[in-house]
């Protein structure tokens, strides 16, 4: 009975999918609902469908395919984040452009996936999403730093001044920011570095704090656009 009751007292993630293929759609699907934690409310094969059901439902956790017919996703998102800021969003996408990674995570997504990722892995990316996580697929993230050009001899070094126009990490928190644009949690920094989740998290909050932003994803978008890593 206890656990019964507990299952029930579980937090159901709700899911709206919005994905003009409709084998895809199918298969995301079902690989979510398969988890106990999640539940597809909703799915539609167009972005003012979507943005529809994600007014009506208001879910945790969209998954946005960004080459939609019609409006695109980046398009959708923005819609969405006007009316349900609370609402995490994914972009799924076949691109690994590192143009449109950067407008899907400056338009409100909270993490970039590629639909070759492993089923399970994309059930994790939605749970850490729907706490505030974010992510970025590490292949995407590796392209978009090798698309920003790198000034021989000129880094952000640690200890730098804010007048010099550095953004003054200590070594330790480059060495965070660096996995953290890798699309990193803070358990997994934590065992790169071999520290406590704790002191992971604690760095992680310095650095948005003297990067001045809001989230891992503006930090990440940030170092990559100004080549700090």
């Amino acid at each position: 009975m206890e656990d019964k009751n507990s299952k029930e007292m579980q937090k159901v993630i709700k899911i709206v999918i919005v994905e003009d293929f409709k084998l895809t759609r199918v298969g995301l699907r079902c690989a979510l609902n398969a988890n106990d934690d999640m539940e597809v409310v909703a799915e539609s094969e167009n972005a003012i469908d979507g943005v529809k059901y994600v007014e009506r439902y208001r879910p945790d956790v969209v998954l946005m395919d960004l080459g939609l017919p019609g409006m695109n996703g980046i398009e959708a998102m923005i819609k969405i984040k006007e009316f349900a800021p609370e609402t995490k969003i994914i972009a799924l996408t076949s691109h690994d452009r590192a143009e449109e990674v950067v407008a899907a995570l400056s338009s409100g997504a909270s993490a970039y996936c590629l639909k070759d990722i492993d089923p399970q892995k994309l059930a994790d990316v939605v749970r850490d999403v729907s706490i505030g996580v974010c992510w970025i697929d590490p292949v995407v993230a590796q392209l978009a730093l090798n698309s920003f050009p790198k000034v021989e001899n000129v880094g952000f070094l640690p200890n730098k001044s804010q007048s010099e126009g550095r953004v003054p990490l200590t070594e330790r928190e480059f060495e965070v920011l660096k996995h953290l644009v890798s699309g990193k949690s803070n358990t997994e920094i934590a065992k790169e570095l071999i520290v406590s989740v704790h002191t992971a998290k604690a760095h992680v909050c310095s650095i948005l704090q003297k990067m001045c932003v809001n989230d891992r994803v503006q930090a990440a978008v940030k170092a990559v656009k100004e080549g700090m890593v």
